[in-house]
């Protein structure tokens, strides 16, 4: 069994999954806990790190997610091996993503519509027959220059909403993050050929590459959005791991 003891000062009720989460990842990379290490129950180190057994469970399950730890019903908790690297990519609020490097945000909504959802996304997403939805086109800018073209379409089955939403003035990117929680997303990454769209909205010729993100993102079963994001010349997503 290993040491469950706790370093340093003690913690108090108030101590957070992030703070168990680091101590945890410091004891596999620094020791005691070497690879192989079967860990005690959630109870038992819920109580040696003093917090609550929920917070203990989202601290081992971020740890396990990080590829430190590999966790099995009735085998319990264990130290991997060989941890298992994941690149995670951070998908921001394009706002945010444009004014962390220093330039100023701007938004256009380009085009609105509800609509009856086209067949192929009923079928990508699937929603009902004659089903409706907020179709919507939205340009984002850096320092005054075309940044990204956002086509979104929201199901209004799901978000009823969203019929009466204004997103003249903010982007539905912000408000659905605001609004609904998801529980399933699936992304893409893929280069497209530019389309009059794009042509008209960012520096590509007609046929010309471009580095788009899809996104689709469901709450409880229930589609939620499916959007694509297509960048401006020059675009680079970076991840670390």
């Amino acid at each position: 069994m290993p040491d469950i003891t706790r370093t340093g000062t003690a913690k108090t009720e108030t101590t957070t999954f992030r703070e168990v989460m680091a101590e945890i990842v410091q004891r596999i990379t620094e020791g005691p806990w070497g690879p192989g290490t079967l860990l005690p129950g959630e109870v038992e180190l819920a109580e040696a790190f003093g917090c609550s057994r929920t917070t203990m469970n989202r601290a081992l399950r971020e740890v396990s997610e990080l590829g430190f730890l590999d966790r099995k019903r009735k085998a319990g908790t264990r130290v991997r091996m060989a941890p298992i690297r994941q690149a995670r990519f951070e998908m921001p609020v394009v706002r945010a993503e444009i004014e962390k490097t220093g330039a100023v945000y701007g938004y256009q909504l380009v085009s609105s519509a509800v609509v009856v959802a086209p067949e192929w996304l009923r079928l990508r997403m699937g929603l009902k027959a004659r089903a409706h939805v907020v179709h919507l086109l939205c340009l984002h800018f850096a320092d005054g220059v075309a940044f990204q073209l956002e086509d979104r379409w929201i199901n209004a089955g799901a978000l009823p909403q969203a019929l009466q939403q204004d997103f003249t003035e903010s982007g539905p990117n912000e408000w659905l993050v605001a609004t609904v929680p998801f529980s399933e997303v699936e992304i893409s990454f893929l280069a497209q050929a530019a389309d009059a769209g794009m042509v008209a909205h960012l520096d590509h010729a007609l046929g010309d590459p471009v580095f788009c993100v899809e996104r689709a993102t469901w709450w409880q079963n229930a589609a939620v959005t499916l959007v694509t994001l297509a960048h401006r010349r020059g675009y680079r997503m970076t991840t670390r791991y």
